[in-house]
């Protein structure tokens, strides 16, 4: 059995813990506005973070979805996995923190949601990036079939309390 001790990227994590309330920038039906959803984030162990949260999803009804995020020596990589009550796909993701220290960018592959996408799969990034300690904002980017990155929907967090 492994004894792992929390390195610098794991205290990076650490940025997330805690009560924030989410507000999305995205389409939705009709142009309704939607309540802003609310997230709590622990940490497990010093080593992973796990993100819980539950809101209004465009159209009606209440959505829910999990967060969790560690950081993997071997692999020199950031990992971690999302999944929404929306969707019956397991998001697994790998990335790293730029040079700023502000902006964590999650690469992974996912079901396309383009009318180009032909039922497959795209590429896609999630991008956590903090505006001081109180605010963070999640980007999520689809990549085109030129190469390009498309944003898909902006969710801008703040701290709660």
């Amino acid at each position: 059995m492994m004894n792992s001790e929390p390195q610098a990227e794991h205290k990076w994590l650490e940025k997330l813990l805690g009560d924030w309330i989410a507000e999305a920038d995205m389409p939705t039906p009709e142009g309704e506005k939607l309540e802003p959803w609310k997230e709590h984030v622990r940490t497990i162990g010093g080593l992973w973070i796990q993100g819980e949260a539950t809101g209004d999803m465009p159209g009606g009804g209440k959505g829910s979805s999990v967060l969790t995020l560690g950081y993997d020596p071997a692999k020199g990589k950031y990992v971690g996995s999302w999944f929404g009550s929306m969707m019956a796909y397991l998001w697994h993701y790998e990335g790293s923190v730029d040079d700023s220290g502000n902006k964590l960018t999650l690469d992974t592959v996912g079901p396309s949601f383009s009318p180009e996408g032909g039922g497959g799969t795209a590429d896609y990034q999630d991008i956590i990036e903090f505006h001081g300690s109180d605010k963070r904002t999640l980007t999520s980017m689809m990549k085109q079939e030129d190469g390009s990155w498309q944003q898909v929907m902006q969710m801008t967090y703040r701290r709660a309390g």
